[in-house]
């Protein structure tokens, strides 16, 4: 089952059942308001809204067309955003720009930070910026939407807390992060509102590429047009979804709508730009950059600025899009 959030005009949304070929909706606000709502009351929506789905898919209901620039974020103004680092390699390539100390601790527990999550980005909005010399970088991700989790749950307790996947753009300032890092509290300027997929599916959508644990495919980001990376989201992920879940919920009980954020999606190769049709590349810019400083002594990749169109899809096996694509401009803020 596939989901969106349509904008009507109010801060939440409406919630709405897209067909599985992402062409069709239906609204579903007779079950269920917003996405937020259903998933309040999840076991009890969960039946009428799989109905409708399969109404919509069978063609029992027509629908309208859908347009991924009718979507809002799913959840415009989520409870919690909480965004984690799953690929070692991605930290491996980025520890000192990022001024992270402790190598030894990253390997043995996630690390994570808690983002803004009043202000959260449509697939197709504009990423606005205060200006383009904060060295734009976009992060492509997955991420998971959960059910309610209480504090102190192991691994065996959060197999089944994920209720949706989609795919995320976690927006980074890199000449911000220093400074965000040296002054004790962590990311804040550094990272303003990040952007969600226009859909988000249940898992039982992917097949045996969700195992409970990972979700198998490539993440594929292109700036204006040109493919920067197309890692594999299941190679190299120390820490799988029940890890990190049981992780964020450590001190905490994490609420229905929680946002979970898999980190950087990366995959251990020594490329660098251009890359080949069957090459791995990377999910963000600073990563290129600094494989490029390894091996030539100097970065050449250019951070994002006005004008420049950052897309990212998730690609299953078949070469389906299942969850949709973020296509964004980076624009100055007037």
């Amino acid at each position: 089952m596939k989901l969106a959030t349509l904008r009507n005009g109010a801060p939440d949304g409406q919630l709405a059942v897209v067909s599985k070929d992402l062409k069709r909706f239906t609204q579903a606000s007779a079950i269920a308001p917003t996405l937020q709502s259903a998933l309040d009351q999840w076991d009890a929506v969960l039946p009428k809204l799989q109905t409708l789905s399969a109404q919509l898919n069978s063609g029992d209901i027509a629908g309208k067309p859908f347009d991924a620039s009718m979507a809002m974020a799913p959840l415009p103004r989520a409870f919690q955003w909480i965004d984690a680092s799953a690929y070692m390699s991605h930290l491996e390539r980025v520890r000192s720009a990022s001024g992270s100390k402790d190598e030894e601790l990253q390997a043995e527990r996630p690390i994570m930070y808690q983002g803004g999550s009043d202000t959260l980005l449509a697939a197709h909005d504009d990423v606005v910026v205060p200006s383009d010399d904060l060295a734009v970088d976009f992060e492509a991700e997955m991420a998971v939407i959960l059910g309610p989790v209480a504090m102190g749950s192991g691994i065996e307790h959060t197999q089944d807390a994920v209720r949706l996947i989609t795919i995320c753009n976690d927006v980074s300032l890199r000449r911000l992060v220093a400074d965000d890092l040296q002054g004790g509290f962590g990311f804040f300027h550094a990272k303003p509102s990040s952007s969600f997929g226009p859909v988000v599916a249940t898992p039982d959508e992917f097949g045996e590429a969700w195992d409970g644990k990972r979700l198998g495919g490539k993440l594929q980001s292109r700036v204006n047009g040109v493919m920067l990376g197309q890692p594999r989201t299941e190679v190299d992920m120390l820490f799988n979804y029940p890890q990190l879940i049981a992780e964020a919920a450590r001190t905490r009980s994490l609420g229905a709508g929680t946002i979970l954020g898999s980190g950087t999606v990366a995959n251990t190769h020594d490329e660098v730009l251009p890359i080949g049709t069957d090459g791995i590349g990377f999910s963000c810019i600073v990563e290129a950059r600094t494989a490029e400083k390894q091996k030539t002594g100097k970065a050449v990749t250019q951070f994002l600025r006005a004008g420049d169109e950052v897309a990212i899809q998730f690609v299953a096996v078949d070469g389906s899009t299942p969850l949709g694509e973020i296509k964004q401009t980076i624009q100055i803020a007037d």
